[in-house]
């Protein structure tokens, strides 16, 4: 088996060369154990690989732009920490439009992405932004998927991404913003953005995209109305989600796009609550998209994954997080397993420390409990 590392590395070392965009010297440091090939020879991951092989099961992952965040060039106004800076010096800077190439290098194996949308546009070029004002001053805002430079923009991602033969298959989606909203008009300008990504989603070959539910951060609780707990509160929120998922929905299945609710906190913080819209909304084009470690307590981990993987069809998001430590990646997969979930699986290391490396070990440790 060292033999096929050896090769493994050498190969991915001659693509680095050639692309010249990832420092060979990061990634020599990491072996490989680091880029996934160990093989355990165990009897369980003997019969696991007469159901799929581990290339096969490296197909259902998809690289995940935010972990690795810290390599992604920013404006020039904004911050950027020390630690980022050492490891764009262990690894090299990227921009959006590398990202298929350093997926390609660093996660061999895998073809697919997930991408997401504040990494999206050329901050040398504001044309492609929206334009907003905060605290008396007006600047970029948001990528704007509508203007032509960003479509243009899109296009290149397009090309970069038919050169390297790693495609975009999610996008975790920021931008739409207010669905659970009371108030109509920054809801329906949420729906409005909603639409224009699922339009640039379309253009370069995404097939699902989360949107967030929005609503209050902290979700009001029951009160005791006649002797008994009643929540009247949250109601009008649902309502409005409702409404929103509908209408994204119906435009999705024109644009052929998934639109998934992600347990991402405001109303979505509650599974009950990603069920009830998903059963309202009633469209094969609005799914969960179930993030192993976005609850509020350690209870849900595990039992609100199992809740929403039967409506998952698209992605589910593998973390390993500093706010859950000790989550157990085997036992999530094995929910996965346990569904037979077949679609894609995007690892989003939040562990700390080398996000590389991170995102590397969760990813290793996620394809050896697939089935």
């Amino acid at each position: 088996m060292k033999e096929i590392n050896d090769q493994k590395i050498e190969e991915a070392s001659k693509d680095r060369g050639r692309r010249n965009f990832l420092k060979t010297a990061g990634l020599g440091a990491l072996g490989a154990a680091g880029l996934g090939y160990t093989f355990a020879e165990s009897g369980t991951v003997q019969e696991r690989a007469k159901v799929s092989s581990r290339a096969e099961r490296l197909k259902r992952m998809a690289s995940n732009s935010y972990a690795v965040g810290a390599l992604f060039r920013r404006r020039p106004s904004q911050r950027i920490s020390q630690q980022s800076n050492q490891y764009k010096e262990k690894y090299g800077e990227i921009t959006l439009l590398d990202f298929p190439g350093f997926t390609r290098d660093v996660y061999p194996g895998v073809y697919a992405m997930d991408l997401w949308s504040s990494h999206f546009g050329d901050f040398t070029d504001d044309s492609m932004f929206t334009t907003v004002t905060r605290t008396g001053r007006t600047g970029p805002g948001e990528f704007d998927p509508s203007s032509l430079s960003a479509k243009r923009y899109l296009d290149l991602l397009v090309k970069n991404m038919e050169s390297t033969g790693v495609k975009a298959t999610h996008i975790s989606n920021n931008a739409p913003r207010y669905l659970a909203d009371l108030d109509d008009e920054q809801r329906k300008e949420g729906i409005r953005v909603g639409k224009l990504w699922l339009d640039a989603s379309r253009q370069i070959g995404v097939k699902s995209m989360r949107v967030n539910t929005g609503g209050p951060q902290i979700i009001p609780a029951a009160v005791i109305q006649g002797g008994y707990p009643r929540n009247e509160e949250v109601v009008p929120y649902i309502e409005k989600a409702i409404e929103s998922f509908k209408e994204l929905a119906d435009y999705g299945e024109k644009t052929g796009v998934k639109v998934t609710i992600e347990n991402h906190w405001g109303l979505a913080a509650n599974p009950v609550n990603i069920l009830i819209i998903l059963n309202e909304v009633n469209s094969p084009f609005c799914e969960a998209s179930p993030d192993f470690c976005n609850w509020e307590h350690e209870y849900m981990l595990y039992h609100g994954l199992e809740m929403l993987v039967p409506r998952a069809e698209s992605m589910v998001h593998a973390k390993r997080w500093t706010r859950f430590p000790d989550v157990d990646i085997a036992r999530c997969v094995q929910v996965l397993n346990d569904a037979r979930y077949k679609g894609y699986i995007s690892v989003e290391y939040e562990g700390g420390g080398d996000p590389v490396e991170g995102t590397l070990n969760l990813l290793n440790d996620v394809v050896d409990a697939l089935i």
